[in-house]
């Protein structure tokens, strides 16, 4: 099978793709591993099955249309999650303490003499506030929120924290001195702090604005690792005028955003590190095989999680659209076929769901075909 790469790839990742053809230069391949490549333009050709991106942003990948033509899109989510902590966390003392002016003003005073005096004469203008003891909100408790949140509790912050669709896993990770808040409006309304950690849906969209600005404590401190449009520019740069925010802090500059009072704009760092940038091309690899050598489906932005064991001698995989009786059609078609099936996973996702079939026996050509040729089925492979 070919592995494409549109972008440079950790080179971890080379050892989960032994025995493929993994190159930069592969001729309508399998699967695809990128990073940060615009996809919209790239011709999905019919040999493709999957493309896994190494991070956790899937906005550079035409992903409905994947999803119509049976392309499962991968990502990576909480790969990266212990570099965008850490740089939150930098942030935080960032937007408490003003070290960035400090820091800027201090190269101003290259070529005077008596730096040491001009210092303690002109530092008080860069006072800030600790965190220590300091209310932080953390809206979306992912891999990335939790982390944060249980790492501030350590700073000795107090924690609230807002995630209507908290998973199992996550809850589990996070610890019990954080506070849980099914109110938004509560994290807005008391908090010093507050840390955006949620995708970009249109729910999201312009989350961060004059309404809600509006019932912040004066002077909150607000910072965005997740996703520029999450919050209005505009609104955000005159509340950072009037001081109603003392900083906005994010890692998703642009035009609009630089040289404004009290924006501090850092360019795009949150999973800036070889080891983040490890974790995600092993992770996507990983993924990416096994969907391709065993129809496994995790981690799927448009497919559901489907994944079993191998325990017969045939496996096939369909996807399909989520309507009504067309799981029977299938079965009834195996079953026309004397064909037993051992074990069978399906799940579907929006409108679209995704079948697992652990047969007996393996399938004829006339057997598959008639399945292909189910309304409302997009693709079919045997494993």
């Amino acid at each position: 099978m070919k592995i494409l790469k549109l972008n440079a790839i950790s080179p971890i990742a080379d050892d989960t793709f032994k025995g493929y053809e993994y190159s930069e230069s592969a001729v309508n391949p399998e699967g695809i591993m990128l990073r940060s490549y615009a996809m919209h333009d790239y011709p999905l050709n019919d040999n493709l099955l999957a493309v896994a991106r190494a991070g956790a942003g899937v906005n550079n990948i035409p992903v409905e249309k994947c999803t119509e033509k049976g392309i499962v899109v991968f990502n990576t989510p909480g790969a990266n999650a212990n570099a965008v902590k850490e740089l939150v966390l930098c942030e935080l003392f960032l937007g408490g303490r003003k070290i960035v002016e400090a820091a800027d003003w201090v190269q101003t005073l290259q070529g005077q003499t008596g730096v040491a005096k001009l210092v303690e004469k002109e530092k008080s203008k860069f006072v800030g506030q600790e965190i220590l003891g300091k209310r932080l909100g953390v809206i979306g408790l992912g891999a990335i929120g939790a982390a944060v949140a249980n790492a501030a509790i350590e700073l000795g912050m107090n924690v609230v924290g807002y995630d209507p669709f908290l998973s199992v896993k996550s809850a589990w990770m996070i610890n019990h001195r954080v506070e849980l808040t099914a109110n938004l409006n509560e994290i807005f309304t008391s908090c010093d702090f507050i840390t955006l950690h949620v995708p970009l849906t249109p729910e999201t969209k312009g989350l961060v604005n004059q309404k809600t600005l509006a019932i912040c404590k004066e002077g909150v401190v607000i910072i965005n690792n997740a996703r520029g449009d999450l919050v209005v520019d505009q609104d955000v740069i005159e509340a950072a005028e009037s001081g109603k925010i003392s900083r906005y802090i994010t890692d998703f500059p642009n035009e609009t955003l630089l040289n404004r009072k009290n924006i501090i704009c850092i360019p795009h760092l949150g999973a800036s590190t070889p080891e983040a940038e490890d974790n995600c091309a092993y992770m996507a690899g990983k993924q990416l095989v096994d969907y391709l050598e065993n129809g496994n489906i995790t981690n799927s932005v448009n497919y559901p999680t489907v994944a079993m064991p191998r325990s017969s001698v045939a496996r096939v995989c369909v996807h399909h659209m989520n309507v009504k009786e067309i799981l029977s059609k299938i079965l009834g078609i195996v079953a026309s076929q004397s064909i037993n099936v051992a074990h069978m996973q399906d799940s579907s996702k929006g409108d679209y769901a995704y079948l697992i079939l652990d047969l007996d026996e393996i399938p004829s050509g006339p057997t598959l075909e008639l399945i292909r040729g189910v309304e409302g089925v997009l693709r079919v492979r045997m494993l």
